[in-house]
């Protein structure tokens, strides 16, 4: 497997939820699944059913977090080139067409949230403003039609 690029914040999340799973999510499913046999015959029983399917679910999620932790290559931006847009940049952009200012910080896919300012180095935009510097503008196609920035300032 590749090794996948997290931001030390990135790291540090996952590795929470991954313990949270394993201490707190996995015990509680146990338990809904022994009360649910308990309940007497399986084949009817919706708790049972549900608990077991959440347990297929969290046992799964703690395998592809596991997994993904283990190929993990954490990066520290603040020890990285602050002229150009790298990994674990912090951007500020303009959007020509409408003069809106908007801020991002490029992370991995893994890590990527728009919500929340973080946009992946896989995305259209992330693929478009890696290398570039203040001044740079940049084109790209979104499924509304194309769309220009300019690169502001990388903090």
């Amino acid at each position: 497997m590749d090794r996948i690029p997290f931001t030390r914040q990135g790291y540090e999340n996952m590795k929470s939820e991954l313990v949270r799973l394993k201490t707190v999510e996995r015990p509680q499913t146990l338990t809904q699944l022994a009360e649910a046999r308990e309940h007497g015959d399986l084949s009817e029983n919706a708790e049972y059913d549900a608990a077991k399917e959440r347990q297929a679910f969290i046992e799964g999620r703690i395998n592809d977090l596991a997994d993904k932790l283990a190929n993990a290559d954490v990066i520290e931006p603040e020890a990285l080139d602050k002229d150009k847009i790298t990994f674990g940049s912090r951007v500020v952009l303009e959007n020509i067409d409408t003069g809106e200012e908007v801020s991002y910080q490029l992370v991995g896919p893994e890590e990527s949230d728009i919500d929340h300012g973080l946009i992946s180095i896989k995305s259209p935009l992330g693929t478009a403003i890696l290398g570039k510097k203040p001044g740079d503008e940049v084109v790209l196609e979104a499924p509304g039609g194309k769309r220009s920035y300019e690169i502001l300032e990388i903090l």
